[in-house]
């Protein structure tokens, strides 16, 4: 266990997540030592406060403490190291200056560097983006990226190779007027072990999937109404698991879609097969048969012993055989996602994987690291899989795009998650021509997302900027649980439509 002893609420999430990537293993309990009054006027991340009798107990149990004293100066103690840094009045450039300090005590204390060095936001190409976008060049970014954030030569120069990818790729998409649509479908044949995305298992639901459509149908006629002068720039359906559907399903679906939108400005139509054991011929042809011609088919690896201890009820030939299928149908834009750091996988495991992979020469791969989160069942159950290691570092992720780039694919997009095996990062690789829209637009958050279904998240975002400088994104949520989003629909559409009344968006 490591404690982090803060003088007052500043910075306690990016802090927590710092020392999380050191000691990725470590319970962290956070604790304020200032005046309670203080604290609670905050909207903090402690969850206790005021030094006291539980604390002093656990001092004597806890592997390090950290101490964070804001003043004049921030001082940083480590156990028995201290550093100090300046407190700027500007509060990003405090913030990377703590950080900063923070780095290098805990990298003097692990012996340890980070390949992404201080950065702990889920976004690093946003940062070269925003600078390209200002007119500096590759050489000023690099500089301003290994000394504002410790970053290594590889990371630095991958984000930069990304943003420029896209800034290409974006370059035609209205940003001001345009928006994209997601469509959440949210059963799937079954719950993979590391997965915490709104899913139910199909079985159980089967009989109420025409009752989800039926929800899903009045999000889309006021969505399409309100949204009517505005392009639409992309579509994206995704789960759960959408080819849980019956192909009449689909097709109902997507029929419903297209009847209600202009697609005259729609660049790109997505639907995630996703899991092999929800795909058939028939499902494959429906989706061609109706103009769509970019899908996933997800192995994520293709090692049969992983894919039973996750929870994938399919075999690596039915990846294979669902990968020709599409093929087959006509399917012309096939990504294939994998994971990295799946427990007890070792490098060769995983350079069986891309060689099974790259051998089929699908359009893209996105290679994810493993991120366990907290509803998943590999932490629910985490004492039962404790044994298991789930390895993941700069060594992995090379050799991954090694093979990538050996059959012609890029990366063009690239974003990273709280809990990532190895600190690392997931990276889309694709063909020319071949990258997905909406895959970069929902990382860089530069355009307005319609979000439709359970579980689902609209995100729009504004033209005006926060104080700090970043764009302002305001959120509008679903509920989750399905038997809720079916009951309480109207009040879904309710809550976009005040939201959006009250941010002054057109309706």
């Amino acid at each position: 266990m490591i404690l982090i002893l803060f003088s007052k609420p500043e910075f306690e999430y990016d802090i927590h997540s710092l020392v999380k990537a050191f000691y990725s293993d470590e319970e962290i309990r956070m604790f304020y030592t200032c005046d309670p009054s203080e604290v609670q006027e905050q909207n903090v991340a402690c969850t206790h406060h005021e030094a006291g009798p539980e604390l002093d107990g656990l001092k004597d149990e806890a592997q390090a403490i950290l101490s964070v004293d804001y003043g004049q100066k921030t001082t940083l103690s480590w156990n028995e190291h201290t550093v100090t840094c300046e407190a700027p009045s500007d509060r990003s450039a405090h913030k990377n200056h703590v950080k900063q300090a923070l780095y290098e005590l805990l990298s003097k204390a692990t012996g340890r560097t980070l390949p992404w060095g201080t950065l702990t936001g889920i976004r690093p190409t946003k940062i070269p983006m925003k600078l390209l976008e200002e007119g500096r060049n590759e050489e000023e970014i690099r500089t301003y990226m290994r000394e504002t954030y410790c970053a290594t030569p590889e990371k630095i120069d991958l984000s930069i190779e990304i943003a420029k990818r896209e800034r290409n790729l974006l370059s035609t998409i209205d940003y001001d007027r345009g928006y994209s649509l997601y469509i959440g479908i949210p059963f799937c044949p079954s719950t993979c072990l590391y997965c915490s995305f709104t899913s139910y298992p199909l079985k159980a639901w089967r009989n109420e999937v025409d009752h989800y459509l039926d929800a899903l149908e009045k999000e889309i006629d006021f969505t399409a109404e309100h949204f009517a002068n505005r392009p639409l720039n992309s579509i994206y359906i995704g789960g759960g698991t959408p080819t849980t559907l019956e192909p009449h399903q689909l097709h109902r679906l997507i029929t419903k879609i297209k009847q209600s939108f202009d697609l005259s400005h729609c660049v790109e139509f997505t639907v995630e097969a996703g899991r092999p054991d929800s795909i058939t011929f028939e499902k494959l042809q429906t989706l061609h048969e109706l103009g769509i011609d970019r899908i996933s088919v997800n192995p994520q690896t293709m090692k049969q012993a992983t894919l039973d201890l996750i929870g994938r009820h399919h075999t690596v030939e039915q990846t294979i055989e669902s990968f020709h299928l599409a093929r087959k149908a006509g399917i012309g834009n096939i990504n294939m996602d994998l994971i990295i750091g799946l427990p007890s996988e070792t490098l060769d495991d995983v350079r069986h994987t891309m060689e099974v992979v790259t051998d089929l020469h699908p359009d893209n791969i996105t290679v994810h690291s493993l991120a366990v989160k907290r509803a998943a069942r590999l932490t629910i159950y985490k004492d039962y899989y404790k044994d298991m290691e789930m390895v993941n570092t700069e060594e992995h992720m090379d050799l991954c795009e090694s093979y990538c780039r050996k059959i012609g694919l890029d990366p063009y997009y690239l974003y990273r998650q709280k809990g990532m095996a190895g600190n690392m990062e997931n990276v889309g690789y694709a063909s020319h021509g071949k990258a997905g829209v909406y895959n970069i637009l929902i990382m860089e958050e530069k355009q307005t997302i319609i979000a439709l279904g359970a579980g689902a998240t609209t995100k729009f975002v504004l033209p005006e900027k926060k104080p700090n400088g970043t764009q302002r994104i305001e959120r509008v949520e679903n509920v989750k649980d399905v038997r809720n989003y079916l009951d309480r629909i109207d009040e879904m559409i309710a809550r976009k439509a005040n939201r959006m009344r009250d941010l002054g968006i057109e309706m």
